[in-house]
């Protein structure tokens, strides 16, 4: 009887009602770029530690923000300057036009350098702690534009002394400095959940950057290269935005064209880090 009486009872439930199925979100919905806001306090905190830990225990602090550059610049105008003949456009002194292109550099490297490391060198807190994963390469921005701000404090200072003049397109300058940030972001978050996995990454970076610093226009112009080597450089993304931020905060040359296919890959870096971040973002706490 009680087994008939539950058959019954079984079958008295509408047949159409609602089967509710939970399940995890895949794919580039599984980022929740939202939680980003919604841990802004996180994020703001792994920010801060970053500068702290950063010029903890050095003599000269956040000056090494502005001194390499400088010394960079001074060593790019004694080989390219002095030694290989190559001159700036417009007029601006060779150390000023290479400071410039070593500032935008900066900021790239700084980014894609940090980003691509936050996993690893947070591992305790990935394997144990939850808490949205891409806040730890999202937070590496705000430290490497305390350092860009700086250093850009001391380029105008240099612009001023060398006398360049800008004009409007100094106006156009946070549109190149967000997609120097987008294109270093996109590959760091790319490589930092590679490297969660391959920590051969690691090792591979840093020659990988040197040779793209030499391979984009930081202390050259595309007018010192030959024309088939400007060919090739075309090809680089980082090679348009440069030369934008140089013309934004130089003047002195015409508006580069190459910036907008630098904006385009900009996006795609973007999409394509962040996509690949959240298919792998499930696996950092068990092979970390």
């Amino acid at each position: 009887m009680a087994k008939s009486a539950s058959m019954v009872a079984m079958s008295s439930r509408p047949l159409d009602e609602p089967v509710l199925r939970i399940r995890p979100r895949r794919g580039f919905a599984s980022l929740n770029l939202g939680s980003l806001w919604t841990h802004r306090e996180l994020l703001q905190r792994f920010t801060g530690r970053d500068l702290t830990l950063r010029y903890r225990q050095t003599a000269l602090g956040v000056i090494w923000v502005v001194l390499q550059p400088l010394l960079g610049a001074g060593a790019f105008s004694f080989v390219f300057g002095a030694i290989a003949g190559f001159s700036s456009s417009g007029g601006t002194p060779y150390f000023v036009f290479a400071f410039a292109g070593l500032t935008a550099w900066g900021l790239f490297y700084n980014v894609l350098t940090r980003a691509s490391g936050s996993l690893v060198a947070n591992a305790p807190l990935v394997s144990k702690v939850f808490f949205p994963r891409l806040i730890l390469p999202c937070s590496t921005v705000g430290s490497s534009l305390v350092d860009f701000a700086v250093a850009l404090v001391m380029l105008a200072v240099l612009v001023l002394i060398g006398g360049a003049s800008t004009g409007w397109a100094l106006l156009t300058l946070p549109l190149w400095v967000a997609v120097i940030i987008a294109q270093a972001l996109g590959i760091g978050v790319l490589l930092s959940a590679l490297m969660v996995r391959y920590r051969d990454v690691q090792y591979v970076l840093p020659v990988a950057s040197q040779l793209l610093l030499f391979a984009s226009p930081v202390a050259y112009t595309l007018a010192a290269v030959s024309h088939r080597g400007r060919a090739w450089l075309q090809v680089n993304p980082l090679t348009g935005v440069l030369e934008a931020f140089r013309w934004s905060t130089l003047g002195g040359q015409e508006f580069p064209v190459s910036a907008l296919y630098s904006a385009g890959w900009a996006v795609v870096l973007v999409l394509g880090g962040f996509a690949l971040f959240a298919r792998m973002e499930r696996q950092f706490a068990d092979v970390i």
